[in-house]
């Protein structure tokens, strides 16, 4: 498509936007590829964005002071992906689904304080024997042997009495049984 086409009603025509898009595509295509680093699709987007830029502009089109309109299509396509490279600079990068699906989860204080008010009522609900055990075991952090160095039991005995209180907890604790593995 050259200048001084035809145009109708101060608009391009269909079938002229069609003719200009296949004599001008493929440079326009092959000058956006360059520019979006390889990226087909934001190529693509950015000739179709070009097109319609003409399609918005048909007084360009029609000016009798150069030949082809190609180098006003080039032009308009360079500065389109200028604008999109730095419309990308300047928002953050996007997060693919892998990346978040791989995230650590943290909960919030809430929810863990109210974890811990649960917990401390369903402890209370245990024996002595095995209260003192998981207190100093699980809460203190103190080895099977260090526990029943303290309570004056056997380590056999300490690790029997953990192993039913967790028991006696899950039970208790329905919701919490996959924390407490």
């Amino acid at each position: 498509m050259t200048a001084g086409t035809t145009l109708t009603n101060g608009t391009t025509a269909e079938h002229e936007l069609a003719a200009l898009q296949r004599e001008h595509g493929r440079p326009l295509f092959a000058l956006l590829l360059r520019l979006c680093d390889g990226d087909r699709q934001r190529a693509e987007d950015l000739v179709q964005e070009t097109l319609v830029r003409a399609w918005q502009h048909p007084e360009a089109l029609r000016a009798e002071n150069f030949d082809s309109v190609r180098p006003w299509l080039l032009t308009v396509a360079r500065r389109l992906a200028i604008d999109a490279r730095r419309a990308r600079q300047a928002r953050p990068a996007e997060v693919g689904d892998a990346v978040l699906e791989n995230a650590r989860v943290i909960s919030d204080h809430a929810e863990r304080a109210a974890a811990t008010l649960d917990i401390r009522e369903a402890v209370k609900t245990l024996t002595p024997e095995h209260r003192e055990v998981l207190v100093l075991v699980y809460f203190q952090g103190a080895s099977v042997a260090e526990a029943a160095a303290a309570l004056g039991i056997p380590p056999g005995t300490v690790k029997s009495r953990a192993y039913y209180a967790l028991r006696a907890l899950r039970r208790v604790l329905p919701g919490y049984a996959s924390d407490m593995r």
